[in-house]
Parts: structure tokens; C-alpha cells; sequence
């Protein structure tokens, strides 16, 4: 038996595995290889790593928890997960795993507004943070298409950045083209827009459906609900990651940072209640 299974191999999946590596518990981290930012082509606003691909974030990672022989990592598709008095139970290609813990980094997956060309440049030059992305159209031009009271900050905070913002109902816009060193909008009025860079509001969504096969209570956001550390409403089970946040956030946090801060949360709590319960009587 495992002290612990991670599913998600993401930036909270494998900050969880690293920590508990480093305390020597006996650790399975489980990826299936598809990620959130797989379209990205530099992440950006990670202290040390400004700019890296997250697939070179990821490789350096695993690399990294090859040190550990405590940490076994798999490439392999979670088929089910369920929890009962003993611990966990995981079933991948046909074997069941068990564990006392579970944490959870499976991500959130995006739905784009149906627009015809924008999804080709999610991840590039259609992004949804301006954190993470901002920056890489300063003194151009961009347009924030997003009819919710949220367009007004957002406006705000890349104004700037931006040498304009554009803010624009993503129900005018019928199709998004490339033009040489950025997006051309074509609006319903048949005029059109030049932007160096697009922002929008995707509709995130669970990427797996474990959280609801275990019963896990939601957020209005759709995410997971834990506390700070990681703790979800079932014993021995955590959420690390964008797929869950705490109370006092008001939505998922889709930062690298927060993610990786959340997944060693998670695994101080593991290591926490590892600790309690071998205490000797």
C-alpha cells in the first residue's frame, strides 16, 4: 500500500510528490499526460522560471523527483477512484492500487466561446490571464472579449500594459483570423479589428470526474472546496491545483505559483497525519 497516490502530473501534482518524497513516504504519482496549458508555449510569472515551456517546467520536475526512491511516477489513465474506511482505492489498466491518501491534481479543461478561429490560438495569442500573459503585448493593442461586469477590471489592470483595450461582446464577433504579428477580429457589422493579443473568459470545467464519483462537495466556480490545506469533505482525500480552491478565494487561482504552493500544502498535511497516526500508543 501507498502513503499516498497523486493523479495529475501537473505543477501541484508533482510539487505534492516532491514533498512528501522529501519526508520518504512511499509516494505513486499518476499521469495521463494531458494538461491544461498544453497549448502554451512559455508559461510566465513563476519566480525563476519566467518564460519556460510548461512542458521543460514538467520534464525538469520529474527529473528532479528522480532523486527521491520513495516517488515511483507512471504514465497511465486513472479508471476510477473510491474511498472507504481503510484508505483509497484506484484502479489503473486493470490493477487496483490502494493508498491511505489521495490527493487530487487533475486540472480543470476550458470551453472557448464557439468562435470560429480563436481556438487556434488558445494558449498563444488568446489567453484568459493577464498575469501570465499581459506583459507580452505591451504597447500593442488588445481585446478583451467578455460581456460580464468582470471585463471592467480586467480592462483595468492591462490598461497599463495595453496601448489600448478594446473591450468587445463576444456575441459580435464572428470569426477571429491571423495577421502578421497578431489576431484580426471580423465583427458582425462585417468591420474588423486589429489586436496583438485577445483575452477571454472560458467556461473552466473538471477535467476528470473523480471529484464527483468521490462524493467531494463543489464551489459555485465549479472547483473543488478545501480548505487551506488541500482537505476536501471525504477523509484522506485532498484537491491541489486549479481544480479546487479554499473559501477565501473567490474562484480558481489558474496560476503556476498558486498550484505549486497548493500541491505542498496538500502533501504538509499528509505528512501531518502520516505522523499522528504512527505515533506508538
Amino acid at each position: 500500500m501507498y502513503e499516498a497516490i497523486i493523479i495529475g502530473g501537473g505543477p501541484a501534482g508533482l510539487q505534492s510528490a516532491l514533498t512528501l518524497g522529501r519526508m520518504h513516504r512511499r509516494v505513486l504519482l499518476l499521469d495521463s499526460g494531458e494538461y491544461r496549458n498544453a497549448t502554451v508555449e512559455h508559461a510566465h510569472n513563476l519566480l525563476g522560471n519566467d518564460g519556460v515551456a510548461p512542458a521543460d517546467l514538467r520534464r525538469r520536475g520529474r527529473a528532479e523527483l528522480a532523486a527521491y526512491a520513495t516517488v515511483e511516477i507512471r504514465d497511465a489513465t486513472v479508471s476510477g477512484v473510491a474511498a472507504d474506511t481503510d484508505g483509497v482505492r484506484v484502479e489503473v489498466d486493470g490493477e487496483t492500487l490502494r493508498a491511505e491518501h489521495l490527493v487530487l491534481a487533475t486540472g480543470l479543461a476550458d470551453d472557448l466561446p464557439p468562435i470560429p478561429g480563436l481556438a487556434e490560438h488558445w494558449g498563444n495569442r488568446v489567453a484568459n490571464c493577464p498575469f501570465c500573459h499581459g506583459h507580452e503585448f505591451a504597447g500593442r493593442p488588445v481585446a478583451i472579449l467578455n460581456a460580464s461586469p468582470h471585463a471592467a477590471m480586467l480592462r483595468g489592470m492591462l490598461e497599463p500594459v495595453a496601448s489600448e483595450v478594446l473591450v468587445i461582446d463576444p456575441a459580435r464577433v464572428a470569426a477571429v483570423e491571423e495577421v502578421e504579428d497578431g489576431l484580426r477580429l471580423v465583427l458582425d457589422d462585417a468591420s474588423t479589428v486589429d489586436v496583438a493579443g485577445v483575452f477571454v473568459a472560458p467556461a473552466p470545467r473538471q477535467r476528470a470526474p473523480f471529484a464527483a464519483d468521490l462524493g467531494l462537495t463543489f464551489q459555485e466556480s465549479g472547483a473543488v472546496r478545501i480548505d487551506p490545506y488541500g482537505r476536501t469533505g471525504v477523509e484522506r482525500v485532498f484537491a491541489a491545483g486549479d481544480m479546487a480552491h479554499p473559501d477565501h478565494f473567490p474562484g480558481p487561482m489558474a496560476t503556476l505559483a498558486v498550484a505549486i504552493a497548493s500541491g505542498q500544502l496538500a502533501a504538509v498535511a499528509i505528512v501531518q497525519s502520516l505522523a499522528a497516526t504512527q505515533q506508538p500508543a
